[in-house]
Formats: C-alpha cells, structure tokens, sequence
C-alpha cells in the first residue's frame, strides 16, 4: 500500500514537471542563455549552460561589444547567444556578440529613460559635429548640443575653419546626456550641453529675472553677444536688448573682452537671457520734449529698403519715412529718394513712445502742421498693414524700429479738389 502511494506521488511529480515548459525548456537560436564560465583564453570561452549542456564562443563570436565580456575568469556567471544547437563536437555554438550588442543598447535606453550624465570619448569629427564612444557604442554630438566654451565660433561662419577647431577636440572626453536613440536606425546622439544645464541647475536657481550681473563679453555675433559671469555662466543679450537704438550690427558697440553689466530678462532652463539697454534710461520716455508732430527735422538715412528709409535723428532716436510717404509719385523707387549716409529733411507726422515709433515723411513738407496732425489721426491704410509684416521679416525684431501709418487724405481736402 506504501509502495502504491509513492509510486502514485512519484508519477504525479513527473507529469507536474513534464508540464512546467521552463523544465524541458530547449534553448534555440537566436536565445540569450546563461552559463558559467568553464575556461576562458584568447581564442575561444567554454560555459556550463546550466547543467544542460556545454557551450563555446571562439572566432569572430568573441568581439566583447559589452564590458561585462572582458577579463573573464572560470567561475565567473555571463549571457551569450544561441548560435547553433549543436556543432560539430556536439556542443552548443554560441555568440559574446549578439549578446553584448543587446546589453549595450538596454544600457544605452536605461541612460536615456533616467538622465544620467556619462563621458563621451571623442573620436572624430566633420563639419556637423563630432564622432563619440559611449559604453563601446558609436554615437554623435551635434555643433548644436556643444557648450560655449567648446562652441565653435568662426567668423563668417567658415566651415573649413569650424573643422579645424572641431578637430582639436579629438581624443578628449566630454560629459554627456543621451537625448535620442534607435536601435532599428543604429542611432545614438548625445548632448554636452544637456548635460552642462543638469549640472548648472543649482547655480542657475539663485538668480531671478530683474538681477543685474556684471561680466565679459566672449563672443559677438550676428544676433547678439554672450556674456560670461559669476563661475563660468555665460547669457545671451539680443540684438534687440544691446541697445535703445536700432542695431545694425553688434560689433559697432560690443567687442570680445568688453566689461558690462546688465539685467537679467528671462530664465529658461539653463538658459539666461539679459539686457544692457534695460539699465540705461529709455531716451523715449521723454521724447515730445525734443520732437513733435508736425516738426521740420533733419536726419541721416541708416539704411534704404523697398518699404522705407530709416533715418537717425539723433544717437538714441530713429524714425521710419515708410515708402508712401516720400514721394507723391506712384510706385517711387526708394533708392531714387536717398541712399545710406544722405542728409535729407523731414517733417514728423507721428510719434509713439511705448512702442519706440517715430513716423517721417517728405510728402507732408508740402502740408502745414495741422494737416499733418489731422493725417497722425485718421487710422492706417491696408497697405500700410501688409508692409509692416514684411519689414519685420526683413529686419531683427527691435523696439527701435518705428515704421509710418500710411493717412488718409483729409475730408477738407477732397472737398477743395471737388471745387
């Protein structure tokens, strides 16, 4: 009867394992599998699959694209791939490669998904950016994701030059974040200046928008000038916010190694963004002091375009003679009228110093003051509106800039022509 009841436990136990799949679970190709390491040389790395068989790793299959392949003593516990099932010595075929070419992007996805900051070393480099190594893993850093202190400015923005400095970074490691990455595409492209921004986070909290700081101009260019202050923070001032003034170039009032100060005006992330002109006193404020409406004044054209002359009255204040108001003549060609550096006169026709705008016109030398002050009421022409839009296209988005509101022509008027 004991004997029936063990004989009966024991076929239970059976069918119970016969049905667990992990139990006569049978690796196939292509399987990442676990093994103990036999013997490990040069040429080629014996395991212990889990009592199940015995594995090998030689040739080509040994590339150690993961470091968890390297140095590897008996004993020591790895994962490889199933090459084949059975080779011609009747062990199973496997592969350091396919495995650690899996471990090496799980490691790569896990930087991404948790931000991590790791070194890059730099390979090599081309005009778009440079050639890196992260975790044995090729990727690429961007010009665009650099730091300004390894940005590389170039005058005129020569790329043969910009490469000749990109190559100088070649052999160094830079910190870096992961910020987009794809298996499928065998694409990894990392970022210094991510990582820079997780570093300055703390440094940054203790200033606010409205702070003053006071630092050195390191770079100038097209669109502005970078200031760097305190302990290697650096801010951008705008075009716009360099001066009251309009602003052809930046290099007419800043050079690199300039001393200023200036505001701080905006935060975003790492990013700071400052002002020179918010320190000095607005020269609009108080303007109807020295111009007004219907005034013959005399300016120097700064520049000419298809809408208009912009004219300086004076160091702090420009004006718009917006193209209809030049001539009486349909379709005038601005160029006709003046160019750059001419002296011509004016008469003023509206002034509006929220918004930093001064309207000229030489048509309206013809008509007396109070003619020009009724025109500064009536509202803008269509026209007028349509090139406002294209002279912001054309030009940098400046409070300086003012621009003329085409007039209507008065009622009295029309009614002098009837008679």
């Amino acid at each position: 009867m004991t004997t029936n009841n063990k004989t009966k436990d024991v076929g239970a136990e059976f069918k119970k394992l016969l049905a667990d799949d992990s139990y006569l679970k049978i690796p196939k190709v292509g399987d990442i599998v676990k093994g103990q390491v036999l013997s490990a040389s040069k040429k080629e790395v014996r395991l212990d699959i889990e009592g199940f068989t015995t594995g090998v790793i030689r040739g080509r299959e040994l590339y150690q694209e993961s470091p968890d392949y390297a140095d590897l003593k008996t004993g020591d516990e790895v994962e490889a791939t199933v090459v084949e099932i059975e080779n011609e010595n009747g062990e199973m075929e496997l592969s350091f490669r396919f495995a650690g070419h899996r471990k090496v992007w799980d490691s790569l996805i896990g930087l991404k998904n948790q931000g991590l900051v790791i070194p890059a070393k730099i390979l090599d480099a081309n005009k778009g950016g440079l050639m890196v190594e992260v975790n044995r893993h090729k990727g690429f850093l961007p010009v665009s994701q650099l730091i300004s202190e390894h940005y590389p400015r170039v005058q005129g923005g020569d790329k043969g030059k910009i490469l000749e400095k990109l190559k100088q970074y070649v052999g160094q490691s830079f910190n870096v974040k992961v910020i987009d990455i794809s298996e499928n595409d065998d694409k990894l492209i990392v970022s210094e200046k991510a990582a820079w921004e997780e570093a300055q986070k703390e440094v940054i909290s203790k200033y606010k928008v409205g702070d003053t700081v006071a630092g050195k101009i390191t770079a100038v260019t097209d669109f502005g000038a970078f200031i760097e202050f305190d302990t290697n923070m650096e801010g951008l001032i705008h075009i716009s916010e360099i001066a009251w003034q309009r602003i052809d170039d930046p290099r007419d009032f800043l050079k690199v190694g300039d001393q200023v100060k200036a505001a701080i005006i905006n935060i975003d992330g790492a990013k700071i963004f400052l002002s020179i002109k918010k320190l000095i006193d607005d020269p609009w404020k108080n303007i109807e002091k020295k111009y007004q409406v219907g005034k013959v004044v005399k300016g120097k054209v700064i520049k000419a375009n298809p809408f208009g002359l912009f004219v300086e009255l004076d160091p702090e204040i420009h004006g718009l003679a917006h193209v209809s108001e030049l001539s009486d003549k349909p379709n005038v060609d601005v160029k006709e009228i003046a160019k750059p550096g001419d002296i011509v006169e004016f008469r003023i026709i509206s002034i509006e110093p929220t918004d930093h705008r001064l309207g000229l016109s030489i048509r309206a030398l013809k008509e007396k003051p109070k003619e020009v002050e009724a025109k500064e009421s009536s509202s803008a022409s269509a026209e007028a509106t349509k090139d406002k839009e294209k002279i912001k296209e054309e030009e940098p988005a400046t409070a300086e800039e003012v621009e003329e509101k085409p007039k209507k022509k008065s009622k009295k008027k029309e009614e002098d022509k009837k008679e």
